[in-house]
């Protein structure tokens, strides 16, 4: 019989596990506010920094919402929650390797290309005309990088929605706003922004024609071309 050394835990530890337990179980709902400080230690019998320390690590992983003042409150996870999880690791790890950032580059257009895809199978008439608003608002932030740059994701994103998919559009935010870091100077007051509108444009002609095919060539060329505006900072 193999022993096995019997790791004494923390008590921020035990006490994340036991409150963990609670909303696994769903004695506590999403919604619910959860014990005060005070009921909690009398209930654990810890003191309070215990407490504290568990129930920072239970916000740390979405699992419930702190604001100053109020009791904590128990959140409905959901994929946009479990990836913002991630969102500093993602980025240290960009920042740490350009190879990282062209696999993260060539992830996106794997990814669009099948968006662009279901787009153009499930897209009605509402979500086309929210495609044309998004570039209209593009088109008006021409001189505005940071607004011309948010409308641009919105068009992205937009195209993950029509997927009615609530993961595919937790994913292209994601993956965006991670990209977003990297983005250069490149992008404005060179003319390219104005190729950029253009084949917004010929993406939306082809999810309106309902032509998988089409929309997923367009998308390609799209992402293939801008790829290259998005660089390791320092060059």
């Amino acid at each position: 019989m193999q022993s096995e050394p019997i790791i004494r835990r923390k008590l921020s530890d035990e006490v994340f596990a036991r409150l963990k337990a609670l909303i696994e179980t769903g004695e506590l709902q999403p919604g619910d506010e959860m014990p005060s400080e005070r009921m909690l230690m009398e209930r654990f019998q810890v003191g309070r920094p215990a407490i504290r320390e568990a129930m920072q690590a239970l916000a740390n992983m979405g699992l419930i919402e702190i604001s100053h003042g109020e009791r904590a409150k128990v959140l409905q996870p959901t994929a946009r929650s479990l990836l913002r999880q991630v969102d500093a690791a993602a980025k240290i790890m960009l920042a740490a390797s350009s190879d990282s950032l062209e696999h993260l580059k060539s992830a996106r257009i794997f990814f669009e290309r099948g968006m662009a895809r279901e787009a153009a199978s499930r897209a009605d008439a509402g979500d086309i005309a929210a495609l044309e608003e998004t570039l209209k608002r593009q088109q008006a932030a021409l001189e505005d990088s940071d607004a011309f740059i948010a409308a641009d994701m919105a068009f992205h994103t937009r195209i993950a929605q029509i997927s009615g998919n609530p993961i595919y559009t937790a994913v292209s935010e994601a993956m965006l706003g991670w990209l977003k870091e990297y983005h250069t100077e490149m992008l404005i007051w060179t003319g390219r922004e104005n190729v950029t509108l253009t084949e917004h444009e010929e993406i939306i002609d082809c999810i309106r024609s309902g032509n998988p095919d089409e929309a997923e060539q367009a998308m390609i060329r799209h992402l293939e071309r801008s790829r290259t505006l998005y660089a390791p900072k320092g060059r």
